[in-house]
């Protein structure tokens, strides 16, 4: 009869709602005090930094044609055919066309001054914040006599949802009721 009785009890028992399949229930404990939880949180937020700066540039050649190696050549050899004589003549004339076309190349070449300008320069420049930022609650709260801590998402408020399961404090050993 009590092995009977026994199985009755634990079907009643697996049954939910009736028992402890069913041990958990919800209920509300008063809120003692909750207090606000920060964190410094470092945030970067990269600022562009712009200034003008003054650019030197060398001076390049004035021109890159080949007139002024041209003219050169004319020039000396119009000049060298003024100073000879007979089959020298024809020499002094190449050799001032030579020597034209060599000044009028280097004369060509010579550089300009140099000149400055402004110039708009920018970085990127780490920048970093530091702020308070919430992520809880320290929330103290007492439950049938007894204080317990949690911490939460939000302000509870003056009560807090409590979820309570019931379980017996020492085991059972079915072996007894045979």
């Amino acid at each position: 009869m009590k092995k009977q009785t026994l199985i009755l009890a634990m079907s009643i028992l697996a049954v939910p709602g009736l028992g402890l399949a069913d041990n958990d229930f919800h209920d509300k404990a008063r809120v003692l005090s909750s207090q606000p939880l920060y964190e410094t949180v470092r945030v970067n937020q990269p600022e562009e930094r712009c200034w003008n700066e003054q650019v030197r540039h060398r001076g390049g050649s004035r021109s890159e044609s080949y007139t002024p190696t041209i003219a050169g050549a004319i020039v000396g050899g119009v000049v060298g055919n003024q100073f000879g004589k007979g089959k020298g003549k024809d020499a002094m004339t190449v050799a001032g066309a030579i020597l034209g076309a060599s000044v009028g190349n280097d004369l060509g070449k010579r550089p300009t001054r140099g000149y400055v300008t402004s110039e708009r320069r920018c970085e990127l420049v780490d920048h970093y914040r530091e702020h308070e930022e919430l992520v809880g609650y320290d929330v103290k709260y007492k439950y049938q006599g007894q204080v317990f801590h949690t911490r939460t998402d939000r302000e509870p408020g003056r009560f807090i949802n409590v979820r309570v399961s019931v379980v017996p404090a020492e085991g059972y050993d079915f072996r007894e009721y045979d």
